[in-house]
């Protein structure tokens, strides 16, 4: 081979190389012409294709593939746009003209339930001039952002009349049957509860004390600590002991580490289960526990559901009083108790204890 052919394919390769180089690099977009940034939803976050574009009008191309649904808002200097509800499995577009800065990207649903559940990302925008940066899932960078916020805590205290919800038939099922289609396979279970499940208004006073800590530290850290001790109304005395929070999350109940300060659930949020009232909560969170009847012990494992919610049932008889209870005083605690994985129902009707104390406090807790 000669010198001068060497030569030759060495600037042909160099031609070959800038080409791709230039190729490689962004291109200008007019304004008008709307860059596409997907976003996929599922339980629970929230993941962009670019986690930067430039300004002008940008095609958000949303795909639920989730199993309930979802939407998208976007939302920051003074724009503040929203694509309609999608089902699972659906696809969406929403179109808007940005300006330099930062937006939220996050799902409204259940009056931001969702968004609170993590489903909250950030897309910066950039000037014409900047280069944008590709790449899936910015949802990642959030996730630090969560875990450097300070510990959050509160102190519960169960006060006034107390007491024990019943199996029985559930009052609103005509408001809950449309959430019901968005269950999937749930759906039959939850069905079934409408005619006697544990959300009635069969209920009998009884007594008790409920006092407990709960810990928002992020991710599994989350911790609880609390003893309630309670006489069910065929007399039997019941202690439990909370000391572990439940980490495992299952489609449609959302524990992410057990402890959740401050959210809307259940109704018409799309969160849990739609046969209890749309409320809104100071704390919601899934523990296991220790739990004994009459001083012997019957499980290490019971799983126990607590919330302080906003107030469902009215005065005198204790019955279901709204749909949506959400703009309610936060003093209902509740508390449910269910057997452990695998484990026999308890000795009481329906197989599972649910006790309400109806004039609750709550306060944050000394350091």
């Amino acid at each position: 081979m000669t010198g001068r052919y060497h030569v030759a394919m060495r600037n042909v390769a160099g031609l070959l190389l800038a080409a791709l180089v230039v190729g490689a690099a962004p291109m200008r977009r007019s304004t008008t012409d709307p860059i596409q940034v997907n976003v996929k939803l599922s339980e629970w976050k929230v993941e962009l294709s670019q986690a930067t574009v430039t300004a002008g009008a940008v095609t958000f191309a949303i795909t639920n593939a989730g199993s309930i649904p979802h939407a998208v808002e976007v939302e920051g200097n003074g724009i503040e746009q929203e694509a309609a509800v999608i089902q699972p499995g659906a696809t969406a577009a929403l179109t808007v003209t940005l300006k330099p800065g930062t937006y939220d990207v996050y799902c409204p649903v259940g009056q931001d339930s969702h968004k609170k559940l993590g489903m909250d990302t950030r897309l910066k925008v950039v000037s014409a001039t900047s280069p944008a940066r590709p790449g899936y899932g910015a949802s990642a960078p959030e996730a630090g952002r969560a875990s450097a916020e300070p510990v959050r805590a509160i102190r519960v205290t169960g006060g006034g009349p107390v007491i024990q919800i019943l199996p029985g038939a559930f009052p609103f099922p005509d408001s809950a049957a449309p959430i019901l289609e968005q269950f999937g396979d749930e759906r039959e279970g939850l069905e079934s509860q409408v005619k006697n499940g544990p959300y009635s208004n069969n209920v009998a006073p009884i007594s008790g004390s409920f006092t407990f800590t709960a810990r928002d530290k992020g991710a599994v850290r989350d911790s609880v600590e609390g003893v309630a001790d309670f006489t069910t109304q065929d007399g039997a005395r019941w202690n439990l002991v909370l000391d572990r929070v439940q980490t495992k999350d299952v489609p449609h109940h959302p524990r992410f580490g057990g402890v959740i300060l401050g959210l809307y659930y259940h109704g018409n949020t799309g969160v849990h289960t739609p046969l209890v009232p749309t409320i809104n909560s100071a704390v919601a969170l899934w523990a296991f526990g220790h739990l004994s009847r009459n001083g012997t012990r019957v499980t290490d494992d019971a799983m126990v559901r607590v919330m302080l919610l906003s107030r469902t049932r009215r005065a005198g008889d204790f019955a279901l009083a709204c749909w949506d209870c959400a703009k309610n005083k936060l003093d209902e605690l509740q508390l449910q108790i269910l057997p452990g994985p695998g484990e026999p129902k308890f000795d009481a009707p329906g197989g599972f204890l649910f006790v309400n104390w109806e004039q609750s406090s709550s306060r944050k807790p000394a350091s």
